[in-house]
């Protein structure tokens, strides 16, 4: 690949969820760190095996925060306020971090149990409706957004109202996006409602408790509200978007899925699987350099964008042996990237994988014999967000 200024790489590479990018063939090996052109159209170094990739995100010379300040090199467009890209730094800043970690337990009483009839409920209806069905707007979609406003104490009936707005706040544009400033003031002003409504409970309501107490006077209500939004909007995308993803390879594997039916003991080391090999993040996480490192046999230089390419680390074969098979006795099969690492590493991971995991485990249940609907070329995916999801999963059982 050449990194002439004229001719850089264009980067995401493919918006298609069923297939590594034919781009990444040989990056591991030949070239793990290449220059790169952003949706932005700003250059970056694009970082692809998996030593590199845990590098930038371990070391912290490499900045999340700094990567939303004002005339640094960009990936895309802004479509959420500066402030909130390094949401959980300011929720620690702010002293609601154990106000969240007490939401995000999986084991809380009567989460597990909620998870699974929320899924129950789901496939009743697509099976009472019949084959062939669409198992993301009916079951991925309603099974995540469902879930964030359980915890977050709020209606259901909050659900698609709030997730409407992800199809803005989630996209990747060179250039800013009209209706982005609109979608969070409306969003912050729905969530900021709730969280003075005296029927509001789980974490918006521990968090509306908060303003009762003198340790956190110093907390706004858009503060707090933020916190709501963003929780909605991270959690919802990031499960509905792997969840979907690891339904599309499950039914690329029909061995899997068989061996996963047979012994649903084996759903947990699938999960893990399922999110090495999966290609929901459609883009790289991006990292500004405050210093200059050395990364490999390139020189980063301060205040030039890095981006950690997931999917490509998640591949390396030099770390996982046959790296596109989905080996349930895989010693190593926890290294995966697909939560981040360093400081960033995502705070919802035991979560995040009980979500999958009872979605699978009352999914196999219901329709042992899940399949695509359609042949895998046909699927349409997402463009220009920062998930791989295709529009629709149409599936038989």
């Amino acid at each position: 690949m050449t990194t002439t200024t004229d001719s850089l790489p264009r980067f995401p590479f493919d918006p298609r969820g069923d297939r590594l990018p034919a781009q990444l063939d040989g990056l591991w090996r030949d070239a793990p760190v290449i220059k790169v052109r952003t949706i932005a159209g700003d250059e970056a170094w694009l970082v692809s095996s998996h030593a590199l990739c845990k590098q930038v995100l371990e070391d912290e010379r490499f900045s999340l925060k700094d990567t939303s300040a004002p005339g640094v090199p960009r990936q895309y467009a802004l479509t959420i306020p500066p402030e909130v890209v390094n949401n959980m730094g300011n929720i620690t800043g702010a002293g609601l971090r154990k106000a969240v970690m007490k939401a995000l337990n999986p084991k809380a009483p009567g989460v597990e149990e909620w998870l699974a009839g929320h899924a129950r409920k789901l496939l009743d209806a697509l099976l009472m409706e019949g084959a062939p069905g669409d198992l993301r707007a009916q079951f991925t979609v309603p099974y995540s957004t469902g879930f964030h406003c359980h915890i977050l104490g709020i209606p259901q009936s909050d659900a698609a109202r709030l997730y409407r707005s992800l199809h803005i706040a989630f996209m990747n544009s060179a250039t800013p996006i009209v209706g982005a400033r609109m979608n969070w003031d409306r969003d912050l002003a729905h969530m900021t409602a709730r969280l003075n409504d005296p029927d509001t409970r789980g974490l918006m309501g521990d968090l509306a408790a908060l303003r009762h107490d003198p340790d956190y006077g110093h907390l706004t209500d858009e503060m707090l509200a933020t916190v709501g939004v963003t929780m909605f909007g991270a959690g919802t995308i990031s499960t509905m978007g792997f969840l979907t993803m690891a339904l599309v390879s499950l039914m690329q594997r029909p061995d899997l899925r068989k061996l996963l039916v047979d012994d649903p003991s084996l759903i947990p080391a699938g999960v893990e699987e399922l999110l090495r090999v999966n290609l929901s993040i459609g883009d790289g996480l991006p990292r500004l350099a405050l210093d200059t490192v050395q990364l490999g046999d390139v020189e980063v230089k301060k205040g030039e964008l890095v981006l950690v390419l997931v999917e490509a680390a998640n591949h390396d074969p030099s770390v996982f042996p046959d790296p596109h098979a989905a080996d349930l006795e895989r010693p190593n099969a926890g290294s995966h990237l697909s939560f981040g690492g360093g400081q960033h590493y995502c705070p919802a991971t035991a979560l995040a994988r009980r979500h999958a995991q009872i979605a699978l485990e009352v999914l196999l249940d219901r329709m042992p014999k899940l399949e695509l609907a359609v042949p895998v070329e046909q699927l349409v995916w997402r463009t220009g967000f920062m998930k791989r999801i295709p529009e629709r999963l149409p599936v038989t059982w």
